[in-house]
């Protein structure tokens, strides 16, 4: 049985002050539960003094995104080495503000998922479909290029360090969740292209988050189906209370 695993992504928003405050919180209320795997994403200025409140808790730190390169000479960047040094198990790869935003293309976030997994990090990779694609009903079409090519030359072996999230772009910050039949069926799609690629059991063993607009009165409705394996929590992560509703609500049974 997959664990559930629950991962708040703060993007760009807290302060130093508000960061430690909100994870000290979190693993204030969290105590000792480990039936859920859960981790937080802080800005990278944070991550250091994050890991620091984090430290003795069964709480993970994750990072918000790397360079594909080990070093060099790309200014503003953050490669995978640092963030195992500031003490980063988790990083989030593709989110759909870097993709639609930023314009990063599938072949450069395929090489970002390589070179963490190289490194032994987490990959949490992230695929969804905008708006206009559902309405053209190329949700399918949009999934299986995703994966597909953000695993390129990744084997299944490798798959210990992966976690794929279902994060619909119509559904970001929007407000507008997902309905949980939706949710399950894009995640069983996506464990269905994995099942092609790679075979049933590592389709059968990977956990698939599904992330955007989170909620604690809509999570337990999301995460209960039976392919979606946990959240990737925006804004009400950073909500003590809130993260935590969302956690309790991932325990089985």
């Amino acid at each position: 049985m997959r664990k559930p695993f629950v991962a708040g992504n703060w993007k760009m928003y807290t302060t130093s002050a508000s960061a430690v405050e909100l994870t000290a919180g979190i693993v204030k209320g969290l105590g000792s539960e480990d039936r859920v795997t859960v981790a937080v994403c802080p800005p990278f200025p944070y991550l250091s003094l994050v890991a620091g409140v984090l430290r003795g808790s069964p709480i993970a730190l994750g990072a918000q995104n790397m360079h594909p390169e080990r070093q060099g000479p790309f200014t503003g960047e953050v490669s995978s080495a640092m963030l195992l040094d500031a003490g980063c198990r988790y990083v989030m790869l593709g989110h759909s503000e870097r993709r639609h935003k930023l314009r990063e293309s599938d072949a450069f976030i395929n090489q970002k998922v390589r070179m963490a997994m190289t490194m032994g990090l987490q990959a949490i990779l992230c695929i969804g479909e905008t708006l206009e694609e559902r309405e053209r009903n190329q949700t399918e079409t949009v999934l299986d290029r995703q994966v597909r090519s953000g695993l390129s030359q990744v084997h299944k072996e490798d798959f210990k360090n992966l976690v794929l999230a279902y994060e619909p772009v119509w559904a970001i910050g929007t407000g507008c969740n997902a309905t949980p039949d939706q949710a399950q069926q894009a995640c069983a799609l996506i464990r269905q292209i994995i099942a092609e690629l790679y075979g049933e059991n590592p389709a059968q063993e990977i956990p698939i988050q599904y992330g955007g607009s989170v909620k604690p009165e809509n999570a337990r409705s999301l995460m209960s189906q039976p392919d979606v394996d946990g959240a990737l929590v925006g804004g009400a992560c950073l909500i003590v209370e809130q993260f935590l509703a969302i956690i309790r609500a991932a325990l089985p049974g």
